[in-house]
């Protein structure tokens, strides 16, 4: 056996166990160029396989290229699959990043390829690309007067070559339209995280993070993080479980003490804990929460008195007071 077959890994069509209940979950097909970056595509893919660790819902996972073996930038060759199944809107299709022997990004996918692509996003599906994969989004139409970015070295090239894309500088990912891009290598790990939080929910997108050892950020284009996640980029395990606690049942009522005993720690330890590991005691997070979630139903139509009480306040004056203070700061 040659040292690139011992390097070879079979990736064609892992589509995860085939369990009752589970034809609803989104498939991801990961679309394969030579060259590819293996951080690209490996990233997104952890992302979305621990999604069925977390939730007992596995995601299945496809890999497609135009050749039966792909061998990616670092050298390793990966299997693939050359036969497209029939896509639903539900699935994500991905464009990993490459990185091209002369210096450029031009596009590694045939005309085919990229139509598939496109006749995807066409029928309501969802595309992503990472790193130099917007170049492919971009050829394959995709990004025509949508914003966009790619690595931050690429971008000027991205610019240049597809003018009618409006680059987005500084930033690690953009959505416009079900038409995803990432800045680059490891941003494909925020925008799979991303994508999880939206169909799922922050909670659960935290989750995965969490087993991925990673900061869970949704800091991309859109401003407005959920604080499930915005206050997740720490490693401390009791703040952790403290949360999960807390993002469980944060419209019932959560005495410290309870909170405590539930962790095992002292009322002190904990709330040490917190106060050093993300600013704010555990009640403070809980009211975050709250506030966020009204917040949202009031966006939707609700009054302030049914929000309030739909996130476990007694009455609405309390929800108007945190209201009125965020508006301050």
């Amino acid at each position: 056996m040659s040292q690139n077959d011992r390097m070879t890994t079979s990736a064609a069509g892992r589509e995860g166990p085939d369990r009752e209940g589970e034809s609803h979950s989104p498939r991801v097909l990961f679309v394969l160029a030579p060259g590819v970056q293996l951080l690209d595509l490996a990233g997104p893919a952890q992302v979305f396989d621990t999604v069925g660790q977390v939730t007992g819902v596995a995601w299945p996972l496809v890999y497609l290229a135009e050749t039966s073996q792909v061998e990616s930038s670092q050298g390793l060759l990966v299997s693939a699959r050359a036969d497209w199944p029939e896509l639903s809107a539900d699935d994500m299709v991905v464009v990993p990043g490459w990185r091209a022997r002369d210096g450029r990004s031009a596009p590694r996918l045939t005309a085919e390829t990229l139509e598939r692509i496109a006749r995807h996003h066409q029928r309501g599906g969802t595309v992503m690309s990472v790193c130099a994969g917007a170049f492919a989004l971009a050829a394959a139409g995709l990004l025509d007067g949508r914003r966009a970015t790619t690595h931050h070295e690429l971008q000027d090239e991205l610019a240049r070559r597809y003018p009618r894309v409006q680059v987005v500088r500084d930033v690690l990912y953009v959505e416009d339209g079900r038409v995803l891009t990432s800045a680059g290598i490891a941003s494909g790990i925020d925008l799979a995280l991303h994508l999880v939080a939206e169909r799922l929910g922050p909670r659960v997108a935290a989750r995965v993070a969490r087993a991925m050892v990673v900061a869970s950020r949704r800091n991309g284009d859109d401003p407005q993080e959920s604080a499930m996640l915005r206050h997740r980029n720490h490693l401390d395990d009791l703040v952790h479980r403290g949360q999960d606690l807390i993002d469980a049942h944060f419209t019932e009522r959560l005495p410290l003490a309870g909170l405590a005993a539930s962790l095992a720690v002292s009322e002190r330890t904990l709330s040490r804990a917190f106060a050093r590991t993300i600013g704010m005691s555990p009640l403070r997070y809980q009211r975050l929460l709250r506030l966020e979630r009204a917040q949202a139903l009031i966006d939707a139509g609700a009054t302030v008195e049914s929000a309030a009480h739909a996130v476990g306040f007694c009455d609405a004056r309390m929800l108007r007071r945190l209201r009125a203070s965020r508006k301050r700061a």
